[in-house]
């Protein structure tokens, strides 16, 4: 399923620990089920160049809304996938981000 838009707010943006606070707050991606979903994401240096992302998620569930373990993992899924496409553009033009 695709989705047709979102919207993502800034909630924190801390430059010196590279961290992100952000929420998507309205689209299609909620399912009539949610409210929102924040999610707080922190890079760790690692290696020449490199970095390991943290990513942690808040389902915010409209009332009386159960969300199922197959829901968050394809959410899961999507989020790593979209990860490995802006990976493979990064490495495929490092003067990008040089």
């Amino acid at each position: 399923m695709e989705h047709k838009y979102v919207k993502h707010r800034i909630d924190a943006l801390d430059n010196e620990n590279y961290t992100c606070k952000y929420t998507l707050f309205e689209g299609d991606a909620l399912m009539d089920k949610l409210e929102s979903i924040s999610y707080e994401e922190e890079f760790e240096k690692y290696g020449y160049g490199g970095c390991v992302c943290w990513v942690s998620c808040e389902y915010n569930t409209k009332e009386n809304v159960e969300i199922k373990q197959e829901d968050i993992e394809l959410g899961k899924d999507r989020a790593v996938g979209m990860y490995e496409v802006v990976e493979a553009y990064l490495l495929a033009h490092p003067c990008a981000y040089t």
